[in-house]
């Protein structure tokens, strides 16, 4: 495949010089070094692995599979023979896996059988169970809102039956914890009227019962047969909650300043459907190329570079948080900024760079200070290049939440998920509109021919080059110094979505 031209970023200066009575030439991106090195091909080599040792170990690399666990020992070995010391850091994680599949079904007065994963999905940590019981509506007149948010919704909710329950107004842990407080055998939280299939989200801790979520027609049709006469229903679950291990791989540059670390970041897991290639086998695959090359730029890395493969990160950012939760403030104050490269290939790709300014208004949590120059770095790389980019917000969704919960400024790239492009972005970066950026997200498909070559490539380039341009400087970042010591982290909440999972 043909490279595009490679460049160091905004923020450092090109020099110019003329030749004497020649007409003046208009300076070209300057070179970087990393970007060149760090092949497609090589990178594609990582993860034909990752795949490899998906096929060989269950079909996925999930937190607390076997496929993580070779996946993390590749990682390792991978840094040691590029000279690093690399440091494994276990955690142990609540493993959560579906055993069967689950029933949602109307006994009375009109048997039916509802579809798993069509009319309805289990709850992460949803509990174990099998319940037939009338089903009781839970504050059936709240609107957008939802219902189940405080303990009066449940006033006369007869023990022993089933909550129905309206998405919407507080996390599905506090409804779920007001229906059990109220004696309910097991939860159905129902989808939203304006929100499109059933409700696919994550309890964030395990619980005993039963909760599933199923549509917003399914779940209307039940009130209305409960409000009509009555109605009965099972609710089946098979699922396993246990305390397992997962780990992060960390490893440390030998050249640069321990006092002003660029941290680069992708996460090791796959979800447990699939091998996980695109998502996040791209961004492991880029940062293991990356870290074997690096060493060449020589007296150019002044900060010393930290690569961190995040564990468990499917499972609701554990790795990372841990990792955060468990650095030393003194260790903290070190860390300059945070990178984080979580899907680099998605086939229907665009080029999206986390809006580290906020200035398209959709960030739901706060980027620190310096954010923005982390966001201008990409934007300047893929411009000056005349590649379009688009701007993603920080939601909670990936490993940065951490650092930005505790001062850190932070940035990355992102070729999308689940969303659907746009005709306007189909223009700009060819692909299809109306189809998802990964119609493989989270699925087996997700292997190694789910990528778009050009995309990938482009983001390939595009971290390389950043990630030289702040290893050898963070002044448009931190001033070079640790200015970040006098912010003041956030208070911790939960966000939105965890991972890959709705909260609320």
């Amino acid at each position: 495949m043909r490279r595009a031209v490679l460049a160091v970023l905004a923020g450092l200066s090109l020099a110019a010089t003329t030749v004497a009575a020649a007409p003046a030439q208009a300076a070209g991106p300057a070179q970087s070094k990393l970007a060149a090195l760090v092949k497609l091909k090589d990178v594609r080599h990582h993860q034909l692995n990752l795949q490899k040792i998906s096929d060989a170990n269950g079909g996925n690399r999930a937190a607390g599979l076997p496929g993580n666990k070779i996946t993390i020992k590749y990682i390792a070995d991978q840094l040691k023979r590029a000279g690093y010391a690399p440091v494994v850091q276990n955690f142990e994680f609540d493993f959560w896996q579906e055993l069967s599949e689950p029933v949602l079904a109307e006994t009375a007065p009109d048997p039916k059988t509802f579809t798993p994963h069509g009319d309805f999905e289990t709850l992460q940590y949803s509990g174990s169970g099998d319940v037939t019981a009338p089903a009781t509506p839970v504050d059936p007149a709240a609107t957008g809102d939802g219902s189940g948010c405080e303990a009066g919704d449940f006033a006369g909710f007869p023990k022993g039956h089933i909550a129905l329950i309206q998405r919407g107004g507080c996390f599905f842990s506090l409804k779920t914890d007001n229906a059990i407080a109220a004696g309910a055998a097991a939860v159905v939280i129902y989808q939203l009227p304006d929100q499109p299939g059933p409700v696919g989200g994550t309890l964030t801790t395990p619980y005993d019962l039963p909760v599933v979520g199923p549509t917003n027609a399914v779940g209307k049709a039940l009130v209305q047969q409960a409000q009509n006469g009555g109605v009965t229903l099972r609710v089946k679950t098979d699922t396993l909650n246990e305390k397992r291990q997962a780990a992060n791989v960390i490893a440390d540059t030998r050249r640069g300043r321990a006092d002003n670390v660029v941290v680069v970041g992708a996460h090791n897991d796959s979800v447990t459907a699939g091998p996980g290639i695109n998502d996040d086998g791209s961004g492991t695959a880029t940062l293991l190329e990356m870290a074997k090359q690096i060493d060449k730029l020589g007296s150019k890395v002044r900060n010393k570079v930290r690569f961190a493969f995040w564990g468990a990160e499917e499972e609701g950012l554990l790795g990372s948080q841990y990792y955060v939760d468990n650095l030393p403030q003194a260790e903290r104050d070190k860390v300059a900024l945070m990178l984080d490269f979580d899907m680099l290939a998605s086939p229907n790709y665009v080029n999206f760079v986390y809006d580290g300014d906020n200035s398209a208004g959709e960030n739901n949590v706060e980027a620190p200070a310096g954010s923005g120059a982390i966001e201008k770095a990409f934007v300047d790389y893929f411009g000056k290049r005349k590649l379009p980019t688009d701007p993603t917000p920080f939601n909670g969704r990936s490993d940065y939440d951490a650092f930005i919960s505790v001062g850190i400024p932070a940035g990355g790239l992102f070729t999308g998920a689940e969303g659907i492009k746009t005709p306007e972005q189909a223009k700009r970066y060819g692909g299809t509109a109306g189809l998802a950026y990964d119609p493989c997200y989270h699925q087996a498909c997700d292997r190694y021919d789910n990528v778009s070559l050009k995309g990938f490539d482009q983001m390939i380039d595009g971290t390389a080059a950043v990630t030289e341009l702040f290893a050898h400087s963070t002044l448009t970042v931190n001033g070079n110094e640790l200015a970040r010591r006098q912010a003041q982290p956030r208070k911790r909440v939960t966000p939105d979505v965890v991972g890959n999972h709705a909260t609320r």
